[in-house]
């Protein structure tokens, strides 16, 4: 005799109010609750770095940027996520009555893991392009001199580049900045590149 267990489905409200005594941070993902694996210290630093040099090149602009701890929710797929970080133009547009869940990044940054990289790179952008506000996407490799650009057009497309090499730089099309990859990598050992 064969036991089926049931899958569990929670509403949005249920799951916020678990994520607020858990000891660790899950996503939502349209009823179901996915614990999240945890970072590399080169997954830290990685973002870390992108947060820091995107931080100050924003200082006195009208930028929020925002790492790892603030919730974004996505409607129209029922969706509750951590970004790596997020950067928001103007006021960040809340959900619910906390300033916990943001709905409005103008840019996203996902340090690829091994365990991630498809659902970074496939549903999750996704997810993220029914965002309106949502123009660029970089997705950071973790374990070599690797960065995948995508910015929208103003006719809605979606332009894919790629940035390769230690002494290679990303640009930015929505927001004045850039960064070497040098400064992106910056104190990270390739060689210590764990499983995350």
């Amino acid at each position: 005799m064969q036991l089926e267990t049931q899958k569990r489905y929670y509403t949005p409200e249920e799951y916020l109010e678990l994520e607020e005594k858990a000891e660790y941070k899950s996503e939502y993902r349209d009823g179901e609750i996915v614990p999240m694996t945890g970072g590399t210290t080169n997954h830290n630093k990685i973002a870390g770095n992108f947060y820091a040099y995107l931080k100050f090149a924003l200082r006195g602009k009208n930028y929020d940027v925002y790492i790892g701890d603030v919730r974004l929710w996505i409607p129209k797929y029922r969706q509750h996520t951590y970004p790596d970080v997020m950067g928001i133009q103007g006021q960040p547009v809340y959900t619910g009555t906390s300033t916990t869940t943001v709905m409005n990044p103008l840019l996203i940054a996902e340090v690829l893991s091994k365990s991630t990289q498809n659902y970074d790179q496939g549903n999750k952008f996704l997810y993220y392009r029914s965002i309106p506000e949502f123009k660029e996407y970089i997705l950071i490799d973790q374990y070599q001199y690797h960065v995948m650009h995508y910015v929208k057009t103003a006719d809605s497309k979606w332009i894919f580049d790629e940035i390769e090499g230690e002494f290679a730089t990303l640009s930015f099309e929505t927001i004045d900045f850039q960064i070497a990859l040098t400064e992106l990598y910056e104190q990270v050992n390739f060689a210590e590149s764990g499983e995350d």
